[in-house]
């Protein structure tokens, strides 16, 4: 794909891709990520006129390096509303129940896009992310990478139309940018169709470039942390020590998921993981100058306010030339506690929180036993100095996510290492590169609901923790889970 540069007003675009295969009014909305002009006022001087949305590029000429002229305004033009407000009881009978159940749309397959909505689906749950997506600008992604830029764009703009929606939304615009940042997506089978992905692998591009692209965190301590860091992070404490010299060395590593390796052993999550931290590897001894094994032992130094795990279900069979799919049933927790897998200062920070949080479930207890009991309830509360709701002795919440000038002077919330599950993402079939994948994800309200690409179906909870595998079911790959945290003590 040529890249071009692109001037408008004062500003010059460097290094601005053109996928040819696609029409120009794809490139037009890479422009409008780039500079907030709308495709349609967008006026692009090329060799022999204007660049029409339907244009051919190939008699176009467009050669590498080529700098675009680009005129227009990005002021928005007021414009009347095409339908006014929609009420709950005028929407057809299928469509009520999207609006008065409180969860976001559905996303269309466009094609084999399973992957990619069951992984939107998921990481449109965590509300401090799209709080961080809404205050994305295009100011902000005037760098070196336009293409990256243009998928955070992407994602914002859709995360803000499924919180509108009452209908699917058809993500067409994030998904021509996600082929066009990442070409594996845009693979075809010999008779033209598009081809089923990895949800794991788009899960973690997409991780990968909002993490380069959202700014710092002002309320976090350290400000060089970026927003998905400071969500997802996971900081590791290694210790490598070779098996023949006895030598010892250390490291420490930031990753966005913790592994769940699966073996004939294991038949937990818990045990997974636990197996997950304990690696061998060949490098150089340099006390005995050659190449030795290693055992590398990890554990967690920090935790992240939500913690992403994955089962590593995957492999590649030769024989078969694909990426095939361990069966074996793993069950996994509704509650996961992680404070087994952290350092041992880690496991001393984690005391006072852990403490304020058992303090506040016993409370709890204690209110409600005696809220049974008449006026003795209502005097324990007020010497408790809360009032009768059970929603103002409840700990403080993740997912409460107020602005970020809220934020700078509010002491963050203490994670315990204890950790609610929010959504699932799971997988049906004997490959990653064909199958189904569907996301299950955690309301507001407590109910869970399954995502089949457009269908959002109603599940109950304890069904969720069944998607365990050991068949051909859908089986979980990834598990988002949400901390538990404590105010500050």
């Amino acid at each position: 794909m040529p890249t071009v540069s692109v001037k408008w007003q004062k500003q010059v675009f460097n290094g601005v891709e053109i996928d040819t295969e696609q029409p120009p009014y794809v490139f037009k909305c890479q422009l409008y990520d780039l500079t907030g002009v709308p495709p349609e006022r967008q006026k692009i001087m090329v060799k022999g006129g204007l660049l029409k949305d339907d244009g051919d590029w190939e008699s176009l000429g467009i050669k590498e390096g080529q700098r675009l002229m680009l005129m227009g305004t990005a002021e928005e033009i007021p414009k009347a509303p095409e339908k006014g407000p929609v009420f709950v009881e005028d929407l057809p009978e299928d469509e009520q129940g999207t609006a008065a159940l409180g969860h976001t749309a559905g996303l269309v397959n466009l094609g084999n896009t399973c992957y990619m909505n069951s992984t939107l689906q998921c990481l449109h749950s965590v509300p401090e992310l799209r709080l961080a997506l809404k205050e994305y600008s295009a100011a902000v992604g005037t760098g070196i990478d336009p293409s990256s830029h243009s998928l955070t764009a992407a994602t914002r703009d859709l995360f803000g139309e499924l919180d509108r929606s009452l209908r699917p939304v058809a993500p067409v615009r994030f998904l021509t940018v996600l082929r066009s940042k990442y070409p594996q997506f845009a693979q075809q089978t010999n008779q033209g169709l598009y081809m089923q992905q990895d949800a794991e692998e788009c899960w973690t591009q997409l991780v990968y470039v909002l993490s380069q692209r959202l700014q710092s965190v002002p309320w976090d301590e350290q400000p060089t942390n970026t927003v998905v860091k400071h969500l997802f992070g996971i900081e590791f404490k290694s210790i490598i020590k070779c098996e023949e010299s006895g030598e010892e060395s250390s490291e420490s590593e930031t990753v966005y998921t913790l592994k769940c390796h699966i073996s004939s052993e294991v038949n937990h999550l818990h045990e997974g993981l636990k197996h997950g931290l304990k690696s061998e590897l060949e490098k150089t001894s340099p006390i005995l100058g050659r190449s030795t094994l290693h055992i590398k032992e990890s554990w967690i130094n920090k935790l992240p306010p939500y913690l992403t795990v994955q089962f590593v279900r995957f492999f590649w069979k030769r024989e078969s030339n694909q990426k095939a799919k361990i069966l074996r049933k793993v069950n996994y927790p509704l509650v996961l506690d992680v404070l087994d897998f952290c350092t041992e200062e880690l496991k001393e920070k984690l005391k006072g929180p852990r403490k304020v949080y058992r303090e506040i479930e016993d409370a709890k207890v204690g209110i409600k036993k005696k809220e049974k009991e008449g006026a003795e309830g209502v005097k324990a509360l007020q010497n408790l100095g809360t009032s009768t709701s059970d929603e103002n002795v409840e700990m403080v919440d993740a997912e409460q996510a107020p602005s970020s000038s809220e934020k700078v002077n509010a002491p963050e919330p203490e994670v315990t290492g204890i950790y609610d599950l929010v959504a699932v993402l799971t997988h049906k079939g004997r490959s990653a590169d064909s199958g189904h994948y569907v996301a299950w994800v955690k309301q507001d309200s407590g109910k869970w609901i399954e995502f089949d690409d457009e269908q959002p179906i109603l599940q109950r909870e304890e069904d969720i923790t069944k998607l365990s595998g050991g068949g051909d079911w859908h089986m979980a790959y990834i598990c988002l889970y949400k901390a538990r945290v404590a105010p500050p003590y």
